[in-house]
């Protein structure tokens, strides 16, 4: 017996930001996700963008909490998100020409799964992935 039974193919996720325009900048007009809507929080505002089934929320809180280490290795918890994607070259090509940080340039890490890594405007790890 499972303890959650799924409704959706896929995991929402809420990523409490510092910038609400830089971080709507990045995943919505450079990466482009669909924007959903907006729904009030009790502690800010709630941006939503698509991804496939997934919904990607962007809080801009009331009151801007501290940062917490930039890294996958360097704290506990969630610390990186996984786009699996059709088009990792291109989109490397163009997030090196806006000037994204790469944390991981392309890699082919097993034959035919190819990843790469960037930083968001807070430093948190977007990864893409793309089987071939």
């Amino acid at each position: 017996d499972k303890m959650i039974v799924p409704e959706k193919d896929s995991l929402d996720l809420g990523i409490v930001v510092s910038d609400i325009k830089a971080s709507l900048n990045f995943y919505q007009n450079i990466l482009g996700l669909e924007f959903v809507g907006i729904t009030p929080v009790w502690f800010g505002t709630m941006h939503r963008l698509r991804f496939g089934t997934s919904d990607f929320k962007l809080i801009e809180p009331k009151t801007v909490p501290p940062r917490g280490l930039i890294g996958l290795e360097n704290q506990l918890g969630y610390r990186y998100v996984t786009f699996v994607i059709k088009n990792i070259s291109q989109v490397c090509s163009e997030l090196k020409d806006k000037g994204i940080e790469f944390t991981l340039p392309e890699t082919e890490i097993r034959p035919g799964f190819r990843i790469a890594m960037v930083k968001d405007p807070d430093g948190n790890i977007v990864e893409f992935a793309e089987r071939r």
